[in-house]
């Protein structure tokens, strides 16, 4: 999920997003002082990833891979349920012997977030080396917390484009003065093991993402990889943690505070252990190898090339846009895209229409209002749709109430709806991509994106099937044209004349963000 604005707003970022690695009410006691960035927070000494580890059950699997296809290779799994998703984040971080490496836009202060952390402070305390890398977009209030966290034997974090002055009111002054810097996000989602096995996605970590929230949840996708694509996060990672935009959380004008530390442990543990919709997850770390050594049998064997924007000097290059226009273009005979943010512009439309001249079928999948947590997206997406179809693509919006609700709530959590949070294309059923890149003017233009994408028809076809899942009308709205070029919907139950929302007051808030300019969503 992401702002629609460089602040947070009531549908992307309510009181209990403080971000990064915010995980409890007490730590709130600290929003009272205003601490600072040292002068000297800039990182400056340069650090990389460490080699990948010969050893464990990761190197054995990414090693049988590589073995068997080639170095260039790796062994691929995409990651469609959100119990899934979860349970491998879980897999990597409790099997790694020497090395984890996370990076991520969002992490929310609940369950999965409060879970995710402990593992990974329970890593660093066998001995593995944590880098931490979260957007400081959220981390109003919680300096103590990072702090103390970059305190901890084996772990550094790290924050993205860091505000200097660290209060509400200090925050809102500087957002005017340095708009154009402060604007600027990190989007991208990654977690590394041993370099031996990655996780490239969309997800943020949240119980949204995991399916654990009662309000709603997302369907959202990653790719499980062991090998060679893990060398290649590797290089991603070390290019954000060595940039010029990240300051470490040592560089916080504060002072230690053990009694704080021992108290945000203590409640880490007995919320992870008091929260009854974690025990399908299991609160204590466990022995994975079975079932990694397991997956041998089912991985896509496959080469990959990992494309990320860079955070280079004072600027963001942005390269994921310009690439995937190239990598969309390879298609001949079919592309499918699910992506769950789109304000195409004239140039994308042109793109897709040239795609359908010469022969190509494109089947796209998006938000419908009904499933979008972002209304203001919808605004400007909406005055789209005829363009698509006339361009000749077969265009699909998500239904609330989806079909797939069951991959989506892990139980005994039921959400209110189902949106749709995916950033995935499949191109002739060869190639796949499944990154964090919204097809939308801010991922074009202002944050960093990355994603992977993969040469294997295995894990291609596999992709395609998944979309065209989710295009059944049990799943979702075809959107079409009458006779007159006016835009109706139609599912396995009913057709509809206006577009479809879950309530009144997501028609009105559509109407009110259509005021507000595109480029900034």
């Amino acid at each position: 999920m992401r702002p629609a604005t460089a602040l947070p707003c009531p549908q992307r970022a309510n009181s209990r997003a403080l971000g990064a690695l915010a995980l409890c009410c007490l730590l709130l006691l600290t929003a009272c002082s205003s601490p600072k960035l040292r002068e000297d927070a800039a990182v400056r000494e340069k650090t990389y990833a460490m080699e990948p580890a010969a050893q464990g059950v990761l190197w054995t699997v990414a090693d049988d891979i590589m073995r068997q296809h080639g170095p260039e290779h790796s062994g691929f799994m995409l990651l469609d349920s959100n119990r899934d998703a979860l349970n491998y984040r879980l897999a990597l971080i409790d099997s790694a012997v020497s090395s984890l490496d996370i990076q991520t836009y969002l992490w929310y202060p609940d369950n999965s977030g409060r879970l995710i952390l402990e593992r990974a402070i329970l890593a660093a305390r066998r001995g593995v080396k944590v880098r931490l890398i979260v957007d400081d977009l959220l981390t109003l209030g919680q300096d103590q917390l990072l702090y103390e966290l970059q305190r901890e034997k084996n772990i550094e974090f790290r924050l993205f484009n860091p505000w200097t002055k660290r209060g509400t009111l200090a925050r809102a002054g500087q957002m005017i003065a340095r708009m154009e810097r402060l604007n600027s996000r990190m989007h991208d989602k990654l977690l590394i093991a041993d370099g031996n096995a990655a996780i490239v996605g969309g997800r943020n970590i949240g119980d949204h993402y995991f399916g654990l929230s009662a309000d709603y949840n997302f369907h959202d996708l990653d790719v499980l990889g062991f090998g060679h694509i893990a060398r290649q996060s590797n290089g991603m990672f070390d290019h954000f943690w060595n940039s010029a935009w990240v300051a470490s959380a040592a560089s916080l004008d504060l002072e230690p505070n053990e009694k704080f530390a021992e108290e945000a442990w203590r409640h880490i543990r007995q919320a992870n252990r008091a929260a009854g919709i974690l025990e399908v997850f299991g609160v204590e770390p466990a022995d994975w190898s079975a079932r990694l050594r397991d997956l041998k049998k089912v991985l896509h064997p496959g080469t990959s090339e990992l494309i990320y924007d860079e955070a280079s000097g004072d600027a963001i290059e942005q390269i994921v846009a310009s690439r995937l226009f190239g990598l969309l273009g390879l298609a001949e005979s079919e592309l499918l895209i699910t992506n769950a943010y789109i304000i195409p512009a004239q140039r994308g439309i042109d793109f897709l229409q040239g795609l359908v001249a010469r022969g190509v079928n494109v089947r796209i999948l998006t938000n419908s209002l009904a499933s979008h947590d972002v209304p203001a997206v919808n605004s400007h997406y909406k005055a789209w749709r005829d363009d698509f179809i006339e361009a000749g693509t077969e265009l699909y919006e998500l239904r609330a109430d989806a079909a797939i609700q069951s991959l989506v709530d892990v139980p005994p959590v039921e959400g209110g709806f189902v949106g749709l949070h995916t950033k995935s294309f499949v191109v002739d059923r060869k190639y796949a991509f499944i990154g964090s890149m919204n097809f939308d003017p801010r991922s074009v233009n202002i944050n960093t994106e990355a994603g992977a994408f993969i040469h294997s028809p295995g894990l291609a076809e596999e992709l395609a099937q998944i979309m065209e899942r989710n295009m059944l009308p049990e799943n979702a709205w075809r959107v079409l044209l009458d006779d007159n070029g006016k835009v109706y919907w139609v599912n396995s139950d009913e057709r509809l004349d206006q577009q479809p929302a879950r309530d009144g007051t997501q028609r009105v808030m559509d109407a009110i963000f259509r005021i507000f300019p595109e480029e900034q969503f």
